[in-house]
């Protein structure tokens, strides 16, 4: 997901809303998700996002589809989204984004968010 015309500057990794399973409505994280990154447009910085399904047990595509998203650009700073880090059942997921960032992206700063709204933020500690 691309959500500014300008150069991407920052790399957002986080949870798809719509491939988290469980008896929950998605729209609600969806639409701050959509909030968040769009706060990125409105400070003229360019953003991506990788979101990363749940819904399979496919682990070594969710950490592929994370590696090919460093590879695929010079990031300034990654933010590593809340739902990643707060997760006990996700720590090892967590732990190989973060060793990810490391290798594909030695350059770039590391940002954790703490909800979809505060991404921006985030990202701006490090890249303002």
């Amino acid at each position: 997901m691309d959500v500014s015309a300008s150069r991407p500057r920052v790399l957002v990794i986080g949870l798809d809303p719509y491939r988290v399973p469980g008896p929950w409505d998605p729209e609600p994280v969806a639409e701050a998700v959509r909030r968040g990154l769009a706060r990125f447009a409105e400070h003229g910085v360019g953003v991506r996002a990788c979101l990363l399904g749940l819904e399979d047990g496919d682990e070594a595509e969710r950490v592929a589809q994370a590696a090919r998203a460093l590879r695929n650009h010079p990031w300034e700073c990654v933010v590593v989204g809340g739902g990643l880090r707060t997760h006990d059942d996700l720590l090892e997921l967590f732990e190989q984004v973060v060793d990810l960032v490391r290798r594909h992206a030695p350059g770039a700063a590391i940002a954790f968010s703490s909800a979809p709204e505060d991404t921006y933020e985030a990202a701006a500690r490090w890249i303002e």
